[in-house]
């Protein structure tokens, strides 16, 4: 049984790897048109039509942001800080991440947790990681390893209790909870416009802290802990 203070809560942001369709090398477009032949509905769209979609990907996408949260000890109470990792050089952004989990996340008792993890979080990281030459952190390298060696918690599989015909989005979750939304500024399909078009990657990383808090809110409530209050949650400058 994991203990909460033994947990790295984080979420990623994504984008595409270029601006735009026509901003790729002639190679990137003919494998986004080979993997948008998958993905189109209809023969009217093109592939360039759907370009935005390609940061959800790892072959196609890059990290801009990795926010994480972890309960801290405090003899005054309870503490959550958070840290974020974020810029225009992933690579640079990975590393110092890597770092983290490699100093303070390396033990047998520690855990990973996302909403959606298990299917995005966890193995887009681990993707990128590799692509930038980044070495595993144990966390994430799970090769070789049994399903119950694996330390990834995912909220949303979690709430599932063995269900698996839907997928319950994390917005949702707070609403049911009485969690405030961490949707109230953008939402996901948002950010690779926010990032390219607008410039504002500073939005994008308190969109992405907003989501750890709440994945930490509900595995408070999970676990059947009062919610954190906005005088227990703390953001690290560096």
């Amino acid at each position: 049984m994991y203990k909460l203070e033994h947990v790295l809560f984080l979420d990623i942001e994504t984008v595409p790897q270029a601006p735009s369709y026509d901003a790729l090398s002639e190679a990137g477009q003919d494998l986004w048109r080979h993997k948008a032949q998958v993905l189109l509905k209809d023969t009217d769209t093109k592939p360039a039509d759907i370009y935005n979609r390609a940061g959800i990907y790892a072959e196609f996408g890059k990290i801009v942001c990795v926010s994480v949260g972890m309960f801290m000890p405090n003899a005054g109470g309870r503490l959550f800080r958070l840290k974020s990792f974020f810029g225009h050089n992933e690579a640079e952004l990975l590393t110092n991440f890597a770092q983290l989990l490699h100093k303070f996340f390396n033990k047998p008792q520690h855990y990973l947790c996302a909403h959606n993890g298990k299917e995005f979080d966890f193995p887009f990281l681990s993707r990128r990681l590799l692509i930038n030459g980044i070495a595993l952190p144990e966390l994430l390298n799970t090769a070789g390893k049994k399903p119950w060696e694996v330390n990834h918690l995912d909220s949303m599989e979690l709430w599932k209790f063995g269900d698996y015909k839907s997928y319950t989005p994390l917005n949702l979750l707070a609403h049911v909870f009485d969690i405030a939304s961490p949707k109230d500024d953008i939402d996901g399909g948002m950010v690779w416009q926010v990032y390219w078009q607008q410039n504002d990657l500073a939005r994008i990383v308190t969109y992405c802290q907003k989501d750890v808090v709440t994945v930490a809110q509900i595995m408070l409530r999970y676990n059947q802990q009062p919610l954190l209050k906005n005088s227990e949650i703390t953001i690290a400058d560096s």
